[in-house]
């Protein structure tokens, strides 16, 4: 990995005062999600761990928070027409959630491959699904025809500060429940929710370590910094459907300044993570949610030398959202 950059602060997309804001925004519609431990995995960790259990948030994951801060930020003229996304699940569902909380029309772009309960949550909130290919070229055009023929407000799913804001309130929470907390273990894609967390955390503990963790078939992040630039693949291959998308201008800088390393795990050890998170934890996690313990568990992050001195790792659980068809036949495999 290349060295941190020196940078200021001011120049994010988001800081610790709109994460803040943030927090006082959504405080009367968001939950504050458990934080869980477990002496079964602190032993076969050989660490002690910390669950956030942001699959306890409404809607089912913490995307929730970011959608709820932007659409309660919009002045109402702005919010009249409604909002519009492309997402392949979980921000779907929390934009959907969000604009229904306010009274506004949600208009949600889904890829025709989205696992199916992530569109049946997107339904149950009143979004109204338009479906796209698979590509992100059709999700962008798609929701760009929808722009112009309603008028309403593009929310992205991770490249905003509204929304890095609002995922940033996970820090906030996180280190007042664990406060000896010495690493935070944080799933990557688009870059939103390790934005957010890297954010707050660094300003209210300058020596925390951010670590995110990334699934091989779809490693960008982990390219991205090796490159120190951002770097897309052409195509991704994983079971962790939350994490397909790529970096964007106003993540990648915060990614590239404040994640201190990017931790990539194959599949088989997201699934093993899962079913430990079913087992012993007892929670349901989809696979994005369970890869911030498999990245505890890996060889790559065990025999790094570099990291034997984190000792009280906090890992994000950041959804519950699981096709129980595809998890079925993944536990066969």
């Amino acid at each position: 990995m290349e060295p941190n950059h020196t940078k200021s602060s001011d120049s994010y997309a988001a800081d610790i005062s709109s994460i803040r804001e943030a927090q006082v925004r959504i405080k009367p519609f968001a939950q504050q999600t458990p934080v869980l431990t477990s002496d079964t995995l602190d032993s076969i960790a050989g660490r002690k761990l910390y669950f956030k259990c942001e699959c306890f948030q409404k809607g089912g994951a913490f995307k929730f928070r970011g959608a709820c801060n932007a659409i309660f930020s919009l002045d109402d003229d702005q919010a009249t027409k409604g909002v519009v996304t492309h997402s392949s699940g979980n921000h779907a569902a929390a934009l959907s959630l969000a604009a229904k909380l306010r009274g506004i029309p949600a208009y949600i772009v889904i890829p025709k491959d989205a696992p199916k309960c992530k569109v049946a949550n997107v339904k149950r909130y009143g979004g109204r699904v338009i479906f796209s290919e698979p590509s992100m070229q059709s999700r962008e055009d798609t929701a760009n025809k929808v722009l112009q023929d309603t008028g309403a407000v593009l929310i992205p799913s991770s490249n905003d500060g509204r929304i890095i804001s609002g995922q940033g309130t996970i820090s906030l929470e996180f280190l007042e429940q664990a406060s000896d907390i010495d690493t935070l273990i944080v799933p990557i894609s688009g870059g939103g929710m390790i934005s957010g967390v890297a954010l707050a955390a660094k300003a209210i503990n300058p020596a925390i370590r951010i670590l995110a963790a990334e699934p091989m078939g779809a490693n960008d992040a982990f390219q991205s910094k090796s490159n120190g630039r951002i770097t897309k693949l052409s195509e991704v291959n994983t079971i962790a459907d939350g994490l397909r998308a790529f970096l964007g201008d106003l993540t990648w800088p915060i990614v590239r300044d404040l994640v201190d390393d990017v931790i990539v795990v194959d599949d088989k050890e997201i699934i093993q993570a899962m079913k430990l998170c079913y087992e012993i934890l007892k929670i349901a996690v989809e696979p994005s949610g369970a890869i911030g313990l498999a990245a505890v568990l890996s060889d790559g992050f065990r025999k790094n030398p570099v990291y034997s001195e984190c000792y009280h790792i906090g890992i994000v659980l950041s959804g519950g959202n699981v096709d129980l068809g595809v998890l079925w036949n993944s536990f066969d495999k």
